[in-house]
C-alpha cells in the first residue's frame, strides 16, 4: 500500500500505483518493464498544472570504487574509496528535465537525479577526490544500466493522471525497492508518495539463495560444482 506524505490543506494529494508490486527473478530472467502510474488530486476547484517526478531506488549496498591508472602500458589500481551506502539501482523519470522544475538545492534534498544521490563515504577524504569517486560510481552503474535518467519519461493526462515506465535490467539486485513520486509546481515539491516493490528470486535461484543463508559451506561447494559442470569457473575484474 502506498504511503502519502508532504500533503497539507490546500495542497495536492498523490495516489500512486505500480503494475507489479512483486517481480520474480527466474532462470533466464531478461529484465522487467515496470509501469508506475496514479493521480494527482487537487484541492478545491482549482486545477494548477503539476509536473511529476518518479524516483525508483533499489536496495542500498556498501561498495568500494577503485581508480585505475595506466602505468608503462599496464592498468594498475591508483586509489580507492569506500561508500557505506549506495543504491544498487536508481532511476529517475520526469515530465520535464529536472533543471526546469526545481533548483539544485531542492533536487539535492529529494535526490531528483543521479547527480544528487546521497552517498555515504567511509573515512576522511578530500571533497574534490570524493566528488571524483562519486562521479565514477555513477558513470560505472550507468554503463551497467543500473542508473537511469529519463527527462521525458512521465506522461500526464488531463492534468490529473500520470504514468511512467522504467526498465529493470536483468542484472538487478533482489530485495525491497521504493518508488517515490513527487508532484511539483512553481519550483516546489508540493506532495510526495511512496510505493513498495519487492524483487525476489524464485525457482532454482531462489532455493540456492535461501540455502546460502542456512549453510554457507554447502552453498560454496554447490557453486563450484555448478561452475565446473558448465565448463567455466567465472572470474571478474572489479572496478568497484
Amino acid at each position: 500500500m502506498a504511503a502519502i506524505g508532504l500533503s497539507a490543506q490546500r495542497e495536492p494529494i498523490l495516489v500512486p500505483e505500480v503494475s507489479q508490486s512483486r517481480i520474480e527473478v527466474r532462470q533466464g530472467f531478461t529484465g522487467a518493464n515496470l509501469l508506475l502510474y496514479g493521480a494527482v488530486i487537487a484541492p478545491g476547484t482549482e486545477r494548477p498544472e503539476y509536473d511529476i517526478v518518479v524516483v525508483l531506488k533499489g536496495p542500498a549496498q556498501a561498495i568500494r570504487i577503485r581508480e585505475k591508472e595506466r602505468i608503462a602500458g599496464i592498468w594498475m589500481n591508483a586509489g580507492s574509496s569506500d561508500f557505506r551506502s549506495a543504491p544498487s539501482f536508481f532511476a529517475v523519470a520526469s515530465s520535464k528535465p529536472i533543471g526546469e522544475l526545481v533548483d539544485e538545492r531542492t533536487a539535492a534534498i529529494f535526490e531528483l537525479g543521479t547527480r544528487f544521490i546521497q552517498l555515504s563515504p567511509v573515512g576522511e577524504i578530500e571533497p574534490i577526490e570524493q566528488a571524483r569517486f562519486a562521479s565514477g560510481l555513477v558513470e560505472m552503474r550507468q554503463r551497467e544500466g543500473l542508473y537511469i535518467e529519463d527527462p521525458d519519461g512521465v506522461r500526464i493526462s488531463e492534468g490529473v493522471l500520470y504514468q511512467a515506465r522504467i526498465d529493470l535490467p536483468s542484472n538487478v539486485t533482489t530485495g525491497p525497492y521504493t518508488a517515490e513520486t513527487f508532484a511539483i509546481a512553481g519550483g516546489r515539491v508540493l506532495a510526495s508518495a511512496t510505493a513498495k516493490i519487492e524483487v525476489v528470486k524464485v525457482g532454482l535461484e531462489g532455493r540456492v539463495v535461501r540455502e546460502a543463508g542456512r549453510n554457507s559451506v554447502l552453498y560454496g561447494l554447490f557453486a563450484i560444482l555448478l561452475s565446473l559442470s558448465m565448463g567455466v569457473i567465472a572470474g571478474r575484474v572489479f572496478s568497484r
